[in-house]
């Protein structure tokens, strides 16, 4: 069997991992931080000397997005230092790896759906990291897989979706923003992405070796997917407010968000044979899980 180590297990998508059903010749490894530290080489070092270890998801990020633009120190620590360190030390073991990166490396002026080749301009100091972070990774592991992903959503830890709910508990209207489009990626799905990525890797497939984007099918501003929350969630007699649409100016943050966040999966769906699903079937899943407690 193969032992798959993944770090950062303990958010969305981590989290999505050890409910799917994953390859039968996989087992998946989750240790906490105190067990396996990112920043601390010694740490990491004993791990895998304890552990044949044939493959690393590597899950763990600074995700706070305002709080960097005055944490750029621990920002750069987290997402680009310590994937610098892992991704050297997975090369040196020749242990595949597996990250996880954002739409936050453009800058969303495109008109288009953004490509893997795309220019990369991040707007704002957690995208500088990120693809600091993507850098390092190309820079010391060959035997890589890049997977850039957004809006990630779920019944777990705290995401949009949830966001949504419990203001509409709360709240009859809600301002939500109309002129950032993505798509929302359940982390279900992406989870199943990155196990059919990492069986690709572990089996030596050079042509899975890359960076790919990954995200549902389609494309909605916010306000729009704030809308397919509240309809499914009215459906299910779930909690319900009206979405009031608003510009991006209307509602100042610390930093800058991209204005398009639309990917591209073709390459994905080329190379690996799964085409993502439409998000609003993602949301559906989702909304029955937090409303009605139905598992998909």
């Amino acid at each position: 069997m193969k032992r798959i180590l993944v770090t950062g297990g303990e958010g969305q998508v981590g989290q999505a991992l050890q409910q799917c059903e994953a390859s039968p010749e996989f087992e998946l490894l989750l240790p906490k931080r105190d067990i396996f530290d990112l920043a601390n080489l010694p740490s990491m070092a004993a791990y895998f000397d304890q552990y044949l270890i044939d493959a690393v998801i590597n899950l763990a990020a600074y995700t706070a997005v305002d709080k960097a633009e005055d944490d750029a120190d621990n920002a750069f620590r987290i997402n680009k230092d310590a994937v610098s360190t892992l991704a050297q030390t997975t090369a040196r073991l020749y242990i595949p790896l597996v990250h996880i990166s954002t739409d936050y490396v453009f800058s969303g002026e495109l008109d288009r759906a953004y490509r893997e080749d795309d220019p990369t301009e991040p707007l704002g100091i957690y995208g500088l990291s990120k693809e600091a972070g993507e850098q390092a990774v190309r820079l010391y592991n060959p035997n890589h897989v890049i997977i850039r992903t957004s809006w990630v959503v779920s019944a777990f830890r705290q995401n949009f979706v949830k966001t949504m709910l419990r203001l509409a508990s709360d709240r009859p209207t809600i301002s939500v923003v109309d002129d950032q489009i993505g798509a929302p990626t359940s982390a279900r799905d992406l989870a199943l992405a990155i196990l059919r990525v990492t069986k690709e890797l572990v089996n030596g497939n050079p042509s899975a070796r890359g960076t790919f984007h990954f995200s549902n099918f389609g494309e909605a501003s916010w306000a729009d997917v704030a809308e397919e929350v509240m309809r499914l969630s009215v459906a299910r007699k779930g909690p319900n407010a009206l979405i009031q649409r608003i510009a991006t100016t209307d509602y100042p943050t610390r930093a800058k968000r991209p204005k398009n966040s639309c990917f591209n999966t073709l390459k994905f769906e080329s190379i690996f044979g799964y085409r993502p699903r439409p998000w609003q079937n993602a949301i559906e899943d989702i909304v029955a899980e937090l409303v009605q407690g139905v598992k998909p």
